[in-house]
């Protein structure tokens, strides 16, 4: 077997992708349930009641979910989030992501009580699967896709981005 070498193994100069969708999401905080502090860390459900996603292939709503989520002892916040989309034109996607939300302790404290945070201030950053039945969109089922998201008042709102494209 040969061995292949990268030229600059430590550096990406371009990584190809393209905006896949924009996704807004209304989150009905005063529905979350509180579990408590467990052994991963003060573990939570929270309801996504809706919202809706735009972009040049792929628009339409969100339906209700649930983001599972976990502060983890460090202050970083883990997202566990399934929802199911439905495309303007009548088709279902169940979208998964997981990621994580990081700042500097005092912000994360901030942003527990409830706090708008500047954007600025943190990192939300995601990675998410689609799986489609719909022949249409049978395309979304191999895609890698990533994302950066931002605070918003009621929610949150990710920009997703296809890698590869």
């Amino acid at each position: 077997m040969m061995s292949q070498t990268l030229s600059h193994p430590d550096t990406i100069t371009s990584l190809p992708h393209h905006l896949l969708t924009t996704l807004t999401l209304e989150v009905d905080f005063p529905a979350t349930v509180v579990i408590g502090t467990t052994p991963h860390g003060h573990r939570g459900i929270a309801r996504v009641a809706g919202g809706h996603f735009a972009g040049e292939r792929l628009s339409g709503s969100v339906r209700p979910g649930h983001d599972w989520y976990v502060v983890r002892a460090d202050g970083t916040l883990e997202i566990d989030v399934r929802l199911t989309l439905a495309t303007d034109d009548g088709a279902a996607i169940y979208l998964s992501y997981q990621g994580n939300m990081r700042a500097a302790p005092e912000v994360m404290a901030r942003f527990r009580k409830g706090e708008r945070l500047a954007p600025e201030d943190y990192a939300l950053q995601v990675v998410a699967t689609m799986e489609c039945g719909d022949a249409r969109y049978g395309w979304l089922n191999d895609l890698l896709v990533v994302g950066i998201g931002e605070q918003m008042p009621g929610g949150v709102i990710y920009r997703l981005f296809e890698i590869g494209a």
